[in-house]
């Protein structure tokens, strides 16, 4: 029984339930009409495409004697009709892919709150989970609360924004601008093999950068030495590239014994370190960074320390806005998912410090 002027943990659990629910309604509601919006823009964008693709082959079949501004002009519009194409495409796509997680966490939510609705007093019994998470509310049976379901789905999400907007700027616009010089080339063929010729190494310079900026994009994905070798050897060569790609001085220390981890503190070290490295590097503007890597028998220890600018550091621990450019809540909640914790300092005109422990198994 409830103690007098407390809310029986029954009754709280069923009211998170309920209200996580509707606000579930709600956002569905909300992104269906975003779709919706989204298909009639992708429709007119085509219609666009088509308009401007007939003018682009109009200007081919006159290219000798059309005027190169206006050769540009056309060949400017398509890459601008296709790339808004594209780029609303994908929003079209992230947006059913996000109607479609929501939905099915809508479902799972829905037969939660049937089943807790059906659950005695006797039968739930909330604990805290152990391992250094913040308040995860657990079932006996193992299961995770709603609250941390929530937050992985809101941590997919957001990785799956952060991914489509690096294929949208690099890979994906890349492979328009390819499209248009090919083309561009095939009509320099028999007309002018000269330009021709200038247009194709132009064509492979660009191939060369974008397979480079390709091969850093799946180092970043999913780095596969990361499977092959572990998480030091990751680490270091990630250490590496961004001192050979930029100007900021990097500097990896390593203590305790190097060996292999369990799978998931592997992956979990090495985003921790690419996360807040990348943060140090493009919102706190640092020029040198230090990292600390201790393996310890039972525990492991990361320090980043870099200097550049200070930060609001509850802010960056609590918001991930886009106005805030260095948002760490959703790397603080998958540290804590897997027992790990994470501390933040930073004061002006002194080093920014993160310090992560995360268990060995």
């Amino acid at each position: 029984m409830a103690a007098p002027g407390l809310m029986d943990p029954k009754e709280e659990l069923l009211k998170g339930f309920r209200t996580e629910f509707e606000q579930l309604q709600i956002r569905l509601r909300e992104n269906q009409q975003l779709i919706e919006q989204s298909e009639q823009e992708v429709d007119r964008l085509r219609d666009r495409n088509v308009a401007v693709s007939s003018q682009l082959r109009r200007v081919e079949s006159n290219f000798d004697t059309i005027p190169r501004a206006d050769i540009k002009t056309a060949y400017d519009n398509a890459i601008d009709a296709k790339t808004r194409l594209l780029t609303m495409q994908g929003q079209l796509e992230k947006l059913r892919g996000n109607q479609d997680e929501l939905q099915r966490f809508a479902q799972l939510l829905g037969r939660l709150l049937n089943v807790a609705e059906g659950i005695s007093p006797d039968q739930f019994a909330p604990t805290i989970a152990s391992g250094g998470a913040s308040e995860l509310l657990t079932f006996e049976d193992g299961r995770l609360s709603t609250q941390a379901v929530v937050r992985v789905v809101e941590a997919q999400e957001i990785e799956r924004q952060r991914l489509a907007r690096q294929m949208h700027d690099g890979p994906a616009q890349s492979l328009t601008n390819f499209i248009l010089q090919a083309e561009i080339c095939q009509q320099l063929f028999n007309r002018d093999p000269d330009r021709a010729k200038e247009e194709l190494d132009h064509l492979k310079t660009a191939a060369s950068v974008t397979f480079q900026k390709v091969r850093d994009f799946i180092f970043d994905l999913r780095p596969m030495m990361l499977d092959d070798l572990g998480v030091v050897p990751t680490v270091r060569r990630y250490v590496d590239a961004i001192q050979e790609k930029s100007d900021i001085q990097t500097k990896l220390s390593l203590l305790g014994d190097e060996r292999r981890l369990p799978g998931h503190i592997e992956v979990m070290v090495f985003r921790s370190v690419q996360e807040i490295i990348t943060g140090a590097r493009d919102a706190l503007k640092a020029k040198a960074i230090n990292i600390v890597l201790d393996l310890g028998p039972e525990r492991i220890k990361a320090t980043i320390e870099s200097d550049g600018r200070s930060f609001d550091v509850e802010q960056a621990l609590s918001d991930t806005s886009s106005e805030n450019q260095f948002a760490l809540r959703t790397l603080r909640e998958r540290i804590e998912l897997v027992g790990g914790t994470i501390e933040v300092s930073s004061v002006e005109g002194d080093l920014n410090r993160f310090v992560i422990l995360l268990p060995c198994a």
